[in-house]
């Protein structure tokens, strides 16, 4: 049984197994286009406001 996933970037479906070279993606074309939103920064991985916080301070401040 092959399991089939959906490509993030159009909703193609796609065979999860070896051959399917650009999975998750259904083509280069898509895999690209998620690469260039990556690149981009409209993908973002959340990060945790509170070590934000607690690190910013470790940063040497610019002189002015």
């Amino acid at each position: 049984m092959t399991t089939i996933v959906q490509c993030p970037t159009c909703g193609a479906p796609v065979e999860w197994k070896t051959e399917s070279i650009y999975r998750p993606f259904c083509c280069e074309r898509c895999k690209l286009i998620d690469l260039g939103a990556w690149a981009a920064e409209e993908h973002a991985i959340p990060g945790n406001d509170l070590e934000d916080e607690m690190f910013s301070g470790d940063l040497p401040t610019r002189p002015h």
